[in-house]
């Protein structure tokens, strides 16, 4: 249960128990996990304050220039908007679904990657089911949101647009939810704090140019 530790004259200076093994086990494993998952130990909720502040203030620069292309989408449908005020308050409902349908999928195979359960050989697997999540909840939550804005707004035209705004929407939420963290490891870059800010921008670029983009064909 112990092992005898000596000086270089033989004398004895302590032990080693067991736990003592168990707990550099257990920190070695921690930090094979989190490279795994392309993370290191800067990352660590426990990271001091400026470290952690410096590495999330990139991301957060980051995202602010993908709000503003987000902004430069919303921006090119200006006419369209102001002739169809109804688009301006269900437009973040869109955006707002894909950005949680991804989120859980971004979570989900970031936990995968920490775990060893996501490797380049079951990614394709594993894209083809969020995909197919994806298309399944699109169809339920489109059908749902469309009854809603068509009671609301008393037009089918609109109803039928969000409808296929919020499903292609979802499905590129999936595909970028399984994609971004792989890319982002296999390029060295925390997927952890990174992919939130590169799947934010993907929803919603993709949910403002198909909901106002479809507005612009079907409605002027």
């Amino acid at each position: 249960m112990s092992a005898p530790v000596v000086d270089a004259g033989g004398r004895l200076l302590g032990r080693i128990t067991a736990d003592d093994v168990v707990d550099v086990i257990r920190e070695e494993s921690e930090r094979s996990l989190m490279n795994m998952a392309g993370l290191n130990e800067e990352a660590d909720m426990f990271a001091p304050v400026l470290t952690s502040a410096r590495r999330r203030a990139v991301w957060l620069g980051i995202n602010l220039m993908t709000a503003f292309l987000a902004a430069w989408v919303i921006g090119l449908f200006e006419g369209t908007l102001e002739k169809v005020v109804a688009l301006a308050v269900l437009m973040p409902i869109v955006a707002s679904m894909g950005g949680i349908a991804g989120s859980q999928t971004l979570t989900l195979v970031i936990r995968g990657l920490a775990l060893g359960h996501v490797e380049q050989g079951n990614a394709p697997v594993l894209l083809w089911k969020e995909l197919g999540i994806g298309a399944l909840n699109g169809v339920i939550w489109a059908l749902v949101v469309a009854a809603l804005a068509i009671v609301w707004f008393g037009s089918w035209e609109i109803g039928g647009i969000i409808a296929a705004a919020i499903l292609l929407n979802l499905l590129c939420a999936a595909l970028a939810g399984v994609a971004v963290p792989l890319v982002l490891r296999r390029m060295g870059i925390d997927p952890a704090l990174a992919g939130s800010v590169i799947l934010t921008t993907v929803t919603d670029v993709v949910g403002f140019f198909a909901f106002l983009g479809l507005a612009t064909l079907i409605l002027l």
